[in-house]
């Protein structure tokens, strides 16, 4: 319980991934955009797993009076999965998940993320990303969809608490290029194209033009055509 609402939990410090806070998405083509995230909660946070427990119990008996017409479903669906597990599709969590609890939690309205030093400034798209750390609300529901009947779980908001090690495989520029410094890198020669590639061109001679032997007449200074006067 969290706030007076029983449905409702603040979690402790969990690692995030899958993070989707600031374009909404389709999980299926056709589907309804949705912002969410994907809570990695340590199996040592006792506190938060008991809260987690209770409040999907009370979203259940909630949901019993207005969602399910008074049954229990028999195998009721619940959101969240032990990392050291497979997910529901049988394939196993990826390493990050392994000693936690994972929960994917998701809402069509924008959820505010904030910084743990200042709670009332919404934090930077940049500095928001899977593999930080934070706490998170978020409060459980009963459904029913398509014959299908469960508990799931609405994003509240986020509050970051520290940076982490990204988990979008993206290095950053500082890591890449940590071991270049200033140094210059100059081009080397390709082995494939001729020695004379990219030099310039030989100089090629001017053609000589000489000059035809031309007779001058002493009397007029013009050259003689050699036709009959």
């Amino acid at each position: 319980m969290y706030q007076n609402d029983p449905m409702k939990v603040l979690t402790g410090e969990v690692r995030l991934s899958y993070v989707t806070v600031t374009t909404p998405r389709a999980a299926q083509q056709g589907g309804d955009p949705k912002y969410s995230v994907t809570l990695l909660i340590p199996k040592t946070d006792l506190a938060t797993k008991a809260d987690i427990d209770a409040s999907m119990q009370a979203a259940a008996q909630d949901a019993m009076a207005k969602v399910w017409n008074g049954v229990r479903p028999p195998n009721l669906r619940i959101p969240i999965y032990d990392g050291d597990g497979v997910r529901p599709s049988g394939e196993p969590f990826g390493a990050e998940c392994k000693g936690h609890w994972v929960i994917t939690a998701s809402t069509k309205m924008k959820p505010q993320v904030v910084g743990i030093d200042n709670i009332n400034v919404e934090l930077a798209p940049s500095d928001v990303y899977s593999g930080m750390y934070g706490r998170i609300t978020i409060r459980f529901f009963g459904y029913s969809n398509s014959g299908n009947k469960g508990v799931g779980c609405g994003l509240g908001n986020i509050m970051k608490t520290r940076d982490g090690e990204p988990l979008a495989g993206n290095a950053s520029a500082a890591s890449d290029f940590a071991t270049v410094g200033n140094a210059v890198v100059q081009p080397q020669a390709n082995a494939a194209l001729p020695l004379t590639w990219g030099a310039p061109a030989a100089s090629v001679p001017a053609p000589v033009y000489q000059q035809p032997n031309v007779t001058i007449n002493p009397l007029t200074g013009l050259p003689l055509t050699g036709l009959p006067f």
